[in-house]
This record gives C-alpha cells, sequence and structure tokens, in this order.
C-alpha cells in the first residue's frame, strides 16, 4: 500500500521538525531519514487509516522507546531493528523527538563527543586534569538533559537551572572515561534531591523505587516529598550496575 501524498507531506515534516533532515532511499512503503547532527536512522510509513509507524536503526534506542506506543515487528526495512505505532501525529512528533535526543547519548555518544573535544589537551597537572574534567561534566550534563527530557526524574521540575547531572557512581571512582561519561551513570536531579542521592540518604532500587534512608527523620521526608512511595522515570537496564554500585557504596542503611 503506497503513502497517501498528504500523508507523506506529514511525515516528511514530522522527520524534519525533529532532527532528521537527511533524505534516505524509500523502502517498499517506508520512507527514510537521517540525521547530521545525530547517528540514527528512522523509517516512517502509514499501516490503514489509523497507525503511524516509526522504525529506528539502534536497539538501545528502541528499548528505552518502549513505553512508547505499541510494538510493530514485520516486515521492517532494512537496517531498522524495532519499529513503534502511534495514532495521532502529536505522538509521532514525542517520539521522533525523543529518539533523536537518545541517539545523541547512547551508547557512547557522550563519550565520543567528550574525546572529541579533550583531544590534545594536557593533563600533567591537577589544574590542567580539573579543566579536562569539567568538560567531561558539561558533556555529561548536556547528555543527561537530553535523556532526561530536561525534568528531574524524581519530582519532574523542568527548570534547567535548578537541576543537577548526578553521577551515579561519582566521577573520581570511575575506572575509565566511557564510565564517566555514560548516559546510564546519572541521573538528571533537582537540586535538593541531588545533594540527598550524592549524600546517601535516597538511593534507588532496579525497577525505580526511591529508597529512602532512615537517616533521614519524617520532617526532612516530607520537605523534601519522600513521605509518601516515589519512582524514579526512565530506569534502563544500563542504570542497574550503577545503581547497584551506589545501594553499596553511598546509600545510608
Amino acid at each position: 500500500m503506497s503513502i497517501a501524498p498528504a500523508f507523506r507531506t506529514r511525515l516528511e515534516k514530522a522527520a524534519a521538525d525533529n532532527g532528521f533532515d537527511l533524505d534516505l532511499p524509500p523502502e517498499g512503503d517506508w520512507i527514510g531519514f537521517a540525521s547530521s547532527h545525530a547517528p540514527l536512522r528512522v523509517w516512517l510509513t502509514v499501516l490503514g487509516d489509523a497507525l503511524l509507524l516509526a522504525a529506528v536503526s539502534q536497539p538501545n534506542v528502541a528499548r528505552v522507546l518502549a513505553d512508547h506506543g505499541v510494538p510493530f515487528v514485520n516486515p521492517l526495512p532494512a537496517g531498522a531493528c524495532e519499529a513503534r505505532g502511534v495514532t495521532d501525529f502529536a505522538s509521532l512528533h514525542r517520539l521522533l523527538r525523543r529518539a533523536f535526543l537518545l541517539s545523541r547519548t547512547l551508547p557512547d555518544e557522550l563519550w565520543k563527543t567528550f574525546a572529541e573535544k579533550a583531544a590534545g589537551l594536557p593533563r600533567s597537572t591537577e589544574a590542567e586534569r580539573l579543566v579536562v574534567a569539567r568538560i567531561g561534566q558539561d558533556v555529561f550534563r548536556k547528555g543527561l538533559l537530553d535523556y532526561g527530557e530536561g525534568r528531574c526524574v524524581i519530582s519532574g521540575l523542568a527548570v534547567p537551572e535548578l537541576l543537577r547531572a548526578s553521577h551515579i557512581k561519582p566521577w573520581a571512582d570511575c575506572d575509565r572515561d566511557t564510565e564517566r561519561l555514560d548516559v546510564f551513570n546519572g541521573l538528571l536531579l533537582s537540586a535538593n534531591l541531588d545533594a540527598a542521592f550524592d549524600g546517601g540518604f535516597i538511593s534507588v532500587k532496579d525497577d525505580g523505587t526511591v529508597l529512602v534512608s532512615g537517616a533521614l527523620d519524617a520532617d526532612a521526608r516530607g520537605l523534601l516529598g519522600l513521605d509518601r512511595p516515589v519512582k524514579v522515570r526512565g530506569i534502563a537496564e544500563g542504570h542497574r550496575q550503577y545503581l547497584a554500585w551506589h545501594r553499596a557504596e553511598v546509600f545510608k542503611r
């Protein structure tokens, strides 16, 4: 079934509006797009009159998109690993924007960006190492803002100036730069929750449930919004090794 011209125009606009500015050769009823700013490729089509499909090329992005739309497996265009289906163009725009931002952070995109920015910089003195670390922390923060969609993953606060890029396993404790710049080694948190997490007053279970230390009394829990069960949004498989480390090494049991 070929795509009606009106649908094709709207699919092309959805791709362009969300960062996919390069055309790929069509594959059957799928129209393909790439980006000059991210490594992901996407393909779009329409199934019947009701389901808009978006296929993606990166398995790691597909895993994080599992909460968007419904899965669609066959047939997929060559190069695609999975597709998601949504029922309206607003949802398609959100899915494509999310996929674009994820592709700029996963799996090693932050490390690659850092390596390019820090290439050739000396690291022989403490001052020089601090300069390199600040570059890495800036790259990491921008990546977490993309991954977390600019909102605290616990409270939902969406004021970037009040958000912190909190390492789960701290920069100094990481064995290599790929750990330091792994977006899964971080949580985007409001400043007070960042301080609580960094100090071990809270941690996170593998399913995203926030653990609260007995070191926080009832008044403190209430002021932090932790006097009721809360969960972290967006926990993925990649977070779990770092969360296990935080629970073992930082959390005040």
